[in-house]
């Protein structure tokens, strides 16, 4: 049988371990973060675009560095550093806060916290609207949502896709990388001028319809071919005359191909 002071020695001994054990714990460095592919998210699940995508991608908007991209989902960061990295100034919009602090450890350790900065956001509570690239790597339903606001954007403003589409609204440029197994393909959109209506030509009404880059219509008597926007440039073809110009609010100029100059008032 134990003496009572052999009990208390021992209660004693066991509480001493037990307040060094957590201790201890308190001051052992907890794990960093590591995200996994296909963790939950918001609106979609985690996956990273492939490095040789994120090129393609900026390569695809021309990214330089007098540009401002944002990058929505952004994830671990990897898409903003690698535009900062070209000079340009990036911002990431990204739910998840680990996921945020991932990415700004990553900018530091990258050196561009300067040009690349992370916010935990709601990307449909967000203002997007100084961008002049935007990237995304979001599902086709999240990009339908964001469509009217994209499509609100300056005309000219760069967006990029990895893989998923706008449904109808088909992308101006499509390129898939080589010796990739998955997440391979990037779209580009420019966003187009507004110009359908009737504008007051000195040669006669002109009459646009607009299908987001694509344009139809008559001018005066001849109809419209081969009618395309890019951003604030338009194209189209009246009888025998190309038209080359650049729509500027109300008001559209330019060039024919015989030479003259044209200018279009919107009524």
């Amino acid at each position: 049988m134990y003496s009572r002071n052999v009990i208390q020695r021992t209660l004693t001994s066991a509480i001493i371990l037990a307040v060094a054990a957590n201790a201890f714990a308190q001051q052992a460095p907890a794990k960093p973060f590591e995200p996994q592919v296909g963790q939950p998210g918001k609106d979609v699940v985690w996956v990273p675009t492939p490095q040789a995508l994120v090129d393609k991608m900026l390569d695809l908007a021309k990214v330089t560095k007098d540009d401002y991209v944002i990058d929505l989902g952004s994830g671990d960061g990897r898409t903003a550093i690698t535009a900062a990295r070209r000079g340009a100034r990036a911002h990431g919009i990204e739910y998840n806060p680990e996921m945020v602090n991932l990415a700004k450890r990553n900018a530091a350790q990258a050196g561009v916290t300067e040009r690349a900065t992370f916010a935990e956001a709601d990307l449909f509570a967000s203002d997007f609207s100084k961008a002049q690239v935007v990237t995304m790597f979001l599902l086709p339903s999240i990009n339908m949502k964001l469509r009217p606001t994209i499509l609100n954007m300056r005309p000219g403003t760069r967006i990029v896709s990895n893989s998923f589409t706008m449904e109808d609204w088909q992308s101006d440029v499509t390129e898939t990388i080589q010796d990739c197994s998955a997440w391979c393909t990037a779209h580009l959109w420019i966003v187009p001028a507004q110009v359908e209506g009737t504008w007051t030509m000195p040669n006669g009404a002109l009459t646009l319809k607009q299908s987001f880059q694509n344009v139809s219509g008559s001018l005066g008597s001849a109809s419209i071919a081969d009618g395309k926007l890019r951003g604030e440039e338009i194209t189209f073809k009246a009888g025998n005359d190309t038209y080359t110009g650049r729509v500027q609010g109300n008001t559209m100029s330019g060039t024919v191909s015989n030479g003259q100059k044209w200018t279009a008032t919107k009524r």
